[in-house]
């Protein structure tokens, strides 16, 4: 989810599936009644393995062929439906960049921008003439902190670069009052992706730390600088203390806990001795009159930590984070450096992807809904939209009649679940009113100051909606990428148009698949709304409990029981699912196909599906299910998902939800001997 809006993705786009002008007329909405017989079944019958029986490994069985012919790109950590249709639109972008960078354009034109930024990208002999000059500034102004004043304000200045602050500030919707924007405060510092990385002592993880401090004295040497060893042994211990006080990915769950509403004196008090105007004032927040934090003890501990460094350390530590931060944008040297270890290390590639596709990549993450606005003109089909509104519409239907079903929850909670259903808004392809980028200037030999023009002109836009109005228009994702999401804060489920496409979603596809494929990935976003974290918000967006003692008491339960069922799965090494961590995907999962299977059999009016491809409606369904999560990992990249991701590997979103699912079970007459089987007792079933 969505690097430049901060406090969007850390506090409003609580989850993702893996994952302009006015809005475009639409064709009259497709009926998704029994499909005609001329439509294809949408299963990909080649990469089904007969030789495995579906009751023992429907993962493998629906996917078994395509695993065992299948390589993994060298320069990909990981492949699957999804990255597929990733590289496909960004080969997409690719060639509309091009396009746009062979010909001359009007100066702060669209155009302009786009194609000056790709042949900056690719000045690899300006890079080279470069060196290390463009990020000079930036490296004089460390050498000029002399206070720890000056420290946090230098920290406040450069938040937007997201490198060497220890904290992060940002600004987003009040999830306890959706209808405005607040501050907010969140743990950061961090060179390696997760803090669990600095506390874990097995050979593996120990051999990472080591590459990780080779890496920051290679920086060093490249800089032509003295004292490598000596700056990663600082930089090192530095972080390893941050990590030791950071809260874990499961604490960092909890919307509860991670709600810390402080007026500016309580968050002084709280962070005493940290000079908070300073930080303030640099982050051009002074008028800030409360935050909200979310891990009040690592504020503690930090503000405790900070004096104990001394100045010297702070800016060998801030040097290092400058570097790493623009390693990718500076000379081949500073950027081989970084794939050898980010790329090699820490995922496994063989080797980078090519520069035009690495270009892409900048240009996306800078100018994302400026090139989003031109990919939905090239390849974004109207009915693909009016068929998922129907689609939508329908899941609807068959979350409210589950909702309706529930033997556990009472009427009053129901009434309230019904309620904030009916307030969901859906967002598909594109946004009605597209970003303006009018603060970026973009120079054909500047890349860096390109990027550090981008990310200014967004942290910018973020703080200055400090006192607006909520914008409801607004998109955490570009219309080119393949992931959808559900945000508690606007309560809304929002699919770009990149997903649309097969194997998630065929327009000459029979209903059974679709509802199997993208109308599970619907059915997943809605019941987000209602995980375990989801279910905290009501209709409005606000964080309230609006649930009887007696029915969260038994949602936990059974959410207890998902935790256990995903605990035991072990996909490599001594590295188990995190349960926790998943929890929330892996309840979108269940109730999501849950309720796509009844949005399913609604469609069909009572009649009976065809068959197609020899398989009946419901077999095609849960094998359009299982096709979209196939996925070959490295073994650098899978160890990473376990220790970061919340989502499970792709193998167990289709083994633990199908064996969950008594549909399941009637559709392949599953029994207790087969390996899918869980017995009644051991099933769950939350929404």
């Amino acid at each position: 989810m969505l690097k430049k809006s901060l406090m969007l993705k850390s506090l409003v786009v609580a989850l993702s599936l893996a994952l302009t002008a006015c809005e475009r007329p639409t064709t009259a909405p497709a009926t998704t009644a029994t499909a005609p017989a001329a439509l294809k079944s949408g299963i990909e019958l080649s990469n089904l393995d007969p030789q495995i029986k579906p009751q023992d490994d429907f993962y493998s069985y629906v996917n078994g062929n395509w695993l065992k012919k299948t390589e993994i790109p060298a320069d990909k950590p990981r492949w699957g439906a999804f990255d597929e249709l990733r590289f496909n639109a960004e080969q997409q972008v690719l060639q509309l960049v091009q396009q746009l960078a062979a010909k001359p354009a009007e100066g702060g034109s669209d155009a302009q921008k786009i194609g000056d930024l790709y042949r900056a990208y690719l000045n690899t002999e300006k890079l080279e003439q470069l060196k290390l000059q463009p990020l000079q500034p930036l490296l004089a102004e460390v050498d000029k902190v002399t206070s720890l004043a000056e420290l946090q304000r230098f920290w406040g200045a450069h938040l937007e670069l997201r490198a060497g602050s220890p904290l992060q500030l940002m600004v987003g919707q009040d999830q306890k009052d959706s209808t405005r924007y607040i501050t907010g405060v969140n743990q950061a510092g961090l060179g390696l992706p997760d803090r669990d990385y600095y506390l874990k002592t097995d050979e593996k993880t120990v051999q990472v730390q080591k590459q990780y401090q080779w890496f920051i004295a290679r920086l060093w040497e490249i800089s032509g600088w003295q004292g490598g060893n000596d700056a990663a042994a600082t930089v090192w211990r530095i972080e390893s203390q941050l990590a030791a006080m950071q809260w874990s990915r499961v604490e960092n769950r909890d919307r509860n806990k991670t709600y810390n509403k402080l007026s500016r004196d309580e968050f002084k008090t709280l962070v005493a001795p940290l000079d908070v105007d300073a930080l303030l004032s640099g982050a051009g927040l002074t008028g800030v009159n409360e935050l909200v934090v979310r891990q009040p003890t690592y504020l503690q501990k930090l503000a405790a930590f900070v004096p104990t460094v001394s100045l010297a350390d702070w800016q060998t530590y801030l040097k290092f984070h400058m570097l790493r931060s623009h390693a990718t944008w500076l000379s081949s040297d500073f950027e081989q450096a970084h794939f050898d270890f980010y790329g090699r290390v820490l995922n496994g590639l063989q080797e980078q992807k090519p520069r035009e596709r690495r270009a892409v990549e900048a240009i996306n993450d800078a100018l994302g809904h400026m090139v989003g606005k031109m990919y939905v003109d090239k390849y974004f089909k109207p009915e693909a939209k009016a068929r998922m509104e129907e689609l939508i519409k329908n899941l609807r239907v068959a979350f409210a009649q589950s909702i309706d079903g529930l033997a556990w929850m009472s009427p009053a909670t129901k009434q309230q679940a019904q309620e904030k259903l009916k307030k969901f808004n859906a967002k598909i392809g594109y946004p009605a009113v597209w970003r303006d980028y009018s603060c970026i200037t973009i120079s054909p030999d500047d890349l860096v100051g390109n990027m550090q023009r981008s990310m200014r002109c967004e942290y910018q836009r973020m703080i200055g909606r400090l006192g607006k109005p909520v914008d409801r228009n607004e998109w955490g994702m570009t219309p080119q990428t393949v992931n959808a999401y559900y945000s508690s804060t606007m309560n809304e489920i929002v699919f770009p148009a990149a997903i649309l496409q097969p194997p998630f979603f065929n327009v000459a596809a029979d209903d059974a698949v679709n509802y199997g494929a993208i109308g599970g990935v619907i059915g997943h976003e809605i019941t987000h709304g209602f995980d375990d974290q989801g279910r905290r918000s009501d209709g409005d967006g606000n964080l309230r409990d609006w649930w009887t003692e007696q029915d969260a008491e038994q949602f936990t339960q059974r959410a207890q029981m998902m935790i256990d069922q995903y605990n035991q799965y072990n996909p490599i090494d001594d590295l188990h699912v995190q349960g926790a961590l998943t929890l929330g995907e892996n309840i979108a999962d269940l109730g999501g196909l849950t309720v796509a299977y009844r949005a399913y059999q609604n469609s069909l009016n009572g009649k009976t599906a065809p068959e197609i491809d020899g398989f009946t409606g419901d077999k095609r369904f849960f094998i359009g299910w299982s096709q979209v999560w196939r996925t070959k990992f490295r073994d650098e990249a899978l160890r990473q998902q376990l220790i970061t991701d919340p989502h499970s590997p792709g193998m167990y979103r289709v083994k633990g939800v199908l064996s969950n699912m008594p549909e399941f079970y009637q559709a392949y007459d599953v029994k207790p001997e087969d390996g899918m089987y869980r017995s009644d007792e051991q099933r769950i079933k939350i929404w």
